[in-house]
């Protein structure tokens, strides 16, 4: 059953999470809404996530997880709409949940499934959605404080421009530009005097300076690994690594990422160091090769390694360290038996770069947090609000940033809703001007989006 309206109507730019919960709620609230989506279909982005599976929050939700200004808004924002606010909604829309320690996950292991509950949502509270239309422009009336949308689609009239009472820009950043997400919405954002704070991928790929890699492509290991910017400790994380033959991949490597890549943007040096062995605490460690090399002291050096990792790990240290799979141990010098218990402990990788837009799961950067207020309200623009990745805040992997578009959509579509009671809005009709310019966006990315 739809909501008693409120008198007046609301405009959501981006189909994704954050978006659809910001159209939910502000129907819910009582307001018209209407939603534009640039793709056939809304939350095209949202079926890749969890590879399929969509993780969609955690139970184990913590400030620590986030990083960007926007961390000002946590406890403000969560508060108000955290994970148990969206274990209901997902609950009572009919979705059964399962808990993997604490990871969030649909019972049905579908990210369509997430989806279609949103998309239900979207027809139960009469929100207009339209789909395959690009937003162009957007025009804010300093003597009305109503926003202008001029839209382009193949579902609308050749050129369409309406008033709305409140605007919500939520289309996404950088990240998987294929998706929809090309940073057209930082172009919207800076149109109305908002900046943009350095756009680098997070949750990405790094690439090495090292060429030995791709002997060890397609290596799956478990494994400690330290985030060094210019020779000083960043970051220690401990989980799956991947070897490809260009660099380095798998959570540990995506939740440091954001912290290589504005290094990499600002000319610093950046290395990895990788713990093969990370279960061994310095004495067991060095004990573990003493007692090795005096009982293993006959066999050759690949004898004498099989059972301490992956064999193609094994064959790479041998030819780090200068030696052949045949040499026998008791012919090493103590340097070569030193150098291959420190290479196990201690690989380091050069960082030369990242992977592109295209691989990253989100961007980080966007809407500094200080030009918002702690109802994501534009402090430029009344009625301007921002929901999701277009602010500058971003998480690390395990259903964080999914999280974040929902709590970030709520509180946006509310308090949008709240805005339009507070103002008694009328709404307007739209008005057809395709015999007016339309603003000429540049498309591209601006000189401060670029890695």
């Amino acid at each position: 059953m739809k909501p008693n309206r409120t008198h007046g109507t609301i405009a959501v730019i981006g189909g994704g999470p954050a978006g659809m919960m910001a159209a939910i709620q502000a129907a819910m609230s009582g307001a018209d809404v209407e939603l534009y989506e640039r793709n056939d279909r809304v939350g095209k982005k949202l079926l890749s996530t969890g590879n399929g599976k969509c993780n969609f929050s955690n139970t184990r939700m913590t400030k620590d997880a986030y990083y960007g200004s926007g961390v000002s808004f946590y406890h403000d924002l969560y508060d108000q709409f955290g994970v148990s606010e969206t274990i209901d909604f997902f609950s009572q829309s009919g979705m059964l949940i399962k808990d993997r320690q604490g990871y969030l996950y649909p019972l049905s292991n579908q990210a369509s499934t997430v989806l279609d509950v949103m998309r239900f949502a979207l027809e139960r509270y009469g929100i207009t959605v339209h789909t395959d239309c690009m937003v162009e422009a957007l025009h804010a009336d300093r003597q009305t404080n109503r926003i202008q949308v001029t839209a382009t689609g193949s579902r609308l009239p050749k050129q369409t421009r309406k008033y709305y009472d409140a605007l919500i820009l939520a289309c996404g950043g950088m990240a998987a530009p294929k998706t929809g997400s090309d940073g057209n919405g930082y172009t919207l954002a800076k149109s109305l005097g908002h900046h943009i704070t350095e756009i680098v991928p997070a949750l990405v790929q790094l690439h090495c300076e090292e060429d030995y890699l791709k002997s060890v492509a397609g290596v799956r290991i478990e494994a400690a690994l330290t985030l060094r910017i210019d020779e000083k400790v960043r970051s220690r994380v401990q989980g799956e690594l991947q070897l490809t033959d260009y660099g380095i991949s798998g959570i540990p490597v995506f939740q440091f990422s954001r912290e290589a890549a504005y290094a990499l943007l600002h000319k610093k040096k950046v290395s990895v160091g990788i713990d093969f062995l990370p279960g061994y605490e310095e004495e067991a460690y060095s004990r573990l090769w003493k007692e090795r090399f005096r009982t293993m002291e006959d066999q050759t050096l690949i004898q004498f390694l099989t059972g301490i990792s992956n064999k193609k790990i094994n064959q790479l240290m041998i030819r780090l360290c200068g030696c052949r799979e045949q040499d026998h141990v008791k012919d090493l010098p103590a340097s070569a038996r030193r150098q291959i218990a420190a290479l196990y402990r201690n690989l380091t990788l050069h960082i030369s770069k990242t992977n592109g837009f295209e691989q990253a799961q989100v961007c980080a950067g966007g809407i500094p947090a200080g030009e918002l207020t702690a109802r994501l309200e534009s402090k430029y623009v009344p009625h301007l609000f921002m929901a999701g990745e277009i602010i500058d805040m971003d998480g690390i992997c395990g259903g964080y940033n999914l999280q974040w578009a929902f709590t970030s959509g709520a509180i946006a579509g509310r308090a949008a809703a709240e805005s339009i009671r507070a103002d008694g809005k009328q709404p307007d009709g739209e008005s057809k001007v395709s015999q007016l310019p339309v603003k000429n966006i540049d498309k591209r990315r601006s000189d401060d989006q670029n890695q």
